[in-house]
């Protein structure tokens, strides 16, 4: 929609609602983002980005709200996306999270809310196949094709692995291609069709996820789509990993197939090169390991 913040926030609010107090707020790397202080005593959390971006701000308050709709995890609530034309900016405005200590049972809970997630019935998310979403999105700033596919490997391909390898072409060179090329022949020697689709958050790691004031774990920045639950799960390792008790009590009610760890690098493959996509050539040693060992080796 094309309301200002200020217009956005008194439609919600009322008309009388305005902002007392901005304070930047600090953590993210794509978007800018305030604690907004409102008249009425209220708080609430804005991201801005360029105007070009909103359809990226749309998008994530489509995947928050049809993550809530599943009623088995938290998400922080969108409250309204626009342009806001005198500010220059896209924006999204999402209730402000007042963070709290972590539950003696945070780690147990997060753990078996994922698992729950993982679980649920996915039709309602996917047109004209198993796997994909009823939208495109974003991960990070980067488009994230959501295209349907029957096959989760098929989707992996098409939709993750291969977009990301094309814009870091000038990355690599011509042994490192035939290793990628190689890879993506034989995804489906390394990887495993899910017994059943799972819904995603898409891009969870520790930072995209807090502990509210009831000690429970709520996610943001989603990348939702609907793929192998053993994605979601191997991103949680990428960055330092979450707490042993996590995956314990996760596997509790969604225990893992059988070669998960032979396949976790190949899901978190997709974040790496995003990663280098957007950042740069530090994270190029890592796509560069990965395609070796995946791209190299004899496949049955």
């Amino acid at each position: 929609m094309d309301l200002s913040v200020s217009e956005c926030i008194r439609r919600i609010f009322g008309e009388e609602i305005y902002v007392v107090k901005s304070t930047p707020v600090s953590g993210g790397d794509i978007n800018a983002a305030f604690r907004l202080d409102l008249s009425n005593g209220e708080r609430v959390f804005l991201k801005t980005n360029r105007i070009q971006l909103e359809d990226m701000f749309r998008a994530e308050a489509e995947g928050l709200a049809a993550l809530a709709a599943t009623g088995v995890i938290l998400t922080a609530r969108p409250l309204g996306t626009g342009t806001d034309t005198e500010r220059g900016c896209s924006y999204l405005l999402l209730e402000f999270i007042q963070e709290g200590m972590s539950a003696a049972s945070f780690w147990e809970e997060f753990g078996r809310a994922l698992a729950g997630l993982h679980r649920q019935e996915t039709a309602a998310f996917v047109k004209g196949g198993r796997f994909g979403f009823t939208r495109d999105n974003y991960i990070g700033r980067t488009h994230q094709s959501n295209a349907a596919h029957e096959s989760f490997i098929s989707f992996f391909r098409e939709e993750r692995l291969l977009p990301q390898i094309k814009m870091a072409e000038k990355y690599f060179g011509k042994s490192e291609l035939a290793q990628a090329d190689h890879m993506l022949e034989h995804l489906e020697e390394i990887l495993i069709e899910p017994d059943f689709p799972s819904f995603l958050h898409g891009d969870l790691w520790s930072g995209n996820f807090l502990a509210g004031m009831d000690g429970k774990a709520i996610l943001i920045d989603p990348a939702v789509y609907v793929g192998c639950s053993e994605a979601d799960l191997a991103m949680t390792e990428l960055f330092g990993g979450f707490s042993p008790r996590f995956y314990k009590a996760y596997q509790e009610v969604f225990p893992l197939p059988y070669g998960y760890e032979d396949r976790r690098e190949v899901y978190n493959l997709y974040h790496l090169l995003n990663h280098l996509n957007l950042f740069g050539p530090a994270y190029l040693s890592s796509v560069q390991r990965i395609f070796r060992r995946y791209g190299q080796r004899q496949l049955p």
